[in-house]
């Protein structure tokens, strides 16, 4: 094809964003790729024949081939990359352009970013993207913030590639600045929570029920089937029965137990305690992929203490519906600190979030896609203003019936010696939320105490100081 003759840029062209592009020109979407690695940009061309698909290593002459005003998306790593793109793209662009940055970048990152370009006449905006490779090809779910002018250029294309539910495409307009990094963000803090509960039942069923891995396949499978039905539980299932072509065992046991992160879990946990919003299941998800790093203090640290720990004694059929309560009920609470993050968040930074949204777009497509954001997505619809996804009638009586479950899983692990700090944390957030008079007035008299840092008092205004005991009887050793 002769010169601006391509609608949509991708620069980057790995797994996302080629399979991107692929699914663009699926839906008769004139596309154009750059990447550096040659071999990237012939295998976009090969994979799309017979589409209008053009991949190129020269940046001219990629942004020489766009329509204007020209339309670009970077899906490159996050960090310095991204800015290092941008730079190279500016005196190649012209005001009016659009560029969209599709990766995982910190949403302090994409603030600054709008600002920069903005102030140059160029439409910027942050647009998550989940559903890795699959998605991507058959359709995402999407999460755009920032400029509203772009996403409306964009809206046509975007609603044609995403995933839909019920005919509704799962992409929206997020909001202002860089709320759609934000919300991705919160995505995968959820996600983080989601996969350590599964790992834990995991570690139930093998280390306290002694089941092997095609049994516990097998629970999952089925509990894919009800109300735990989602796309992590699904791709679970599979893992327990795959081998390697002529093996006599499971590719997961020859994995290592130590867990990477690329960062969004953690970012998610940081900017948490920035809007003092407690998240403790997504918190202990980090901490647990960091604990796992330790393995040779922890393979240590077995030998050491090999005396304790034991299998669950218990029923197998009654425990196994108890462990179902406990994971639904631990679901629920998860997606209740991420959605709780999301409002406050809103509200601290000025998002206009609309959590029915949210809550509709990340059912189809999306990693944390599951049966039970049908749930959540009727929550906020029914009350927009809902201050906490604990606090609907609806979703009290799912997670009430499932609570006792979750309390005998908690206590089955604590007397085995295994594992599950998610799901007790979920429990315990669930328990210290319901409290209506906590036991935190002994911190704030302590407080007070030791630094007079002064403490409030019930029916009265104001803040108040006491000397606890005579300046001299203080025992400062």
């Amino acid at each position: 094809m002769s010169a601006q003759q391509y609608t949509i840029g991708m620069i980057g062209l790995g797994t996302m964003g080629r399979n991107l592009l692929l699914n663009m020109a699926d839906h008769d979407v004139a596309v154009a790729g750059y990447d550096t690695d040659a071999s990237k940009a012939e295998l976009l061309e090969t994979e799309g024949q017979g589409k209008r698909v053009k991949g190129f290593v020269s940046l001219p002459d990629f942004i020489e081939s766009l329509t204007s005003p020209r339309t670009i998306i970077m899906l490159v790593p996050a960090g310095k990359v991204v800015d290092s793109v941008i730079a190279n793209l500016e005196p190649l662009l012209n005001q009016g352009d659009i560029l969209i940055d599709s990766g995982n970048s910190h949403f302090t990152d994409t603030n600054r970013r709008v600002a920069e370009l903005q102030s140059k006449g160029i439409h910027f905006f942050g647009m998550g993207i989940s559903g890795g490779e699959a998605g991507a090809r058959r359709g995402p779910s999407m999460m755009p913030g920032g400029d509203k002018h772009a996403y409306e250029v964009m809206k046509p294309v975007f609603e044609a590639i995403a995933a839909k539910v019920d005919g509704d495409p799962c992409v929206t307009y997020i909001g202002p600045g860089a709320s759609g990094h934000f919300v991705k963000m919160v995505h995968n803090g959820i996600e983080y929570g989601l996969m350590q509960l599964i790992a834990e039942t995991y570690s139930l069923l093998k280390n306290g029920l002694k089941m092997d891995n095609a049994a516990i396949g097998d629970v999952f499978d089925q509990w894919d089937q009800g109300r735990l039905q989602s796309f992590l539980i699904n791709i679970t299932k599979d893992i327990f029965r795959y081998r390697e072509p002529g093996a006599d065992h499971e590719l997961l046991d020859d994995i290592k137990d130590e867990a990477k992160a690329k960062g969004t879990g953690k970012w998610t946990s940081q900017a948490a305690m920035d809007l003092e919003t407690p998240i403790p299941t997504i918190d202990i998800a980090v901490s647990q992929r960091d604990l796992s790093k330790y393995k040779k203090l922890r393979e240590q640290a077995a030998e050491l203490y090999s005396g304790e720990g034991r299998g669950i004694d218990a029923v197998k059929q009654e425990y196994l519906t108890a462990l179902e309560e406990a994971f639904f009920a631990s679901m629920i609470i998860t997606y209740a600190q991420g959605m709780h993050m999301l409002l406050k968040a809103s509200r601290e930074y000025g998002y206009e979030l609309q959590l029915t949204e949210i809550a509709k777009i990340w059912r189809g497509g999306c990693i944390i896609r599951s049966k039970f954001l049908n749930s959540i997505y009727q929550a906020y619809e029914k009350n927009p203003q809902l201050e906490h996804l604990l606090l609907d009638e609806g979703v009290k009586t799912q997670l009430t019936a499932a609570l006792p479950g979750l309390r005998t899983v908690v206590t089955s692990a604590v007397q085995s010696g295994i594992a599950a700090p998610a799901y007790a944390t979920s429990l315990s957030y669930f328990d210290a939320f319901r409290t209506g008079r906590s036991a935190l007035n002994l911190i704030q008299a302590q407080r007070d105490y030791f630094g007079a840092h002064l403490y409030e008092i019930i029916g009265k205004e104001g803040v108040f100081h006491t000397e606890w005991v005579p300046k001299e009887e203080v025992d400062l050793e």
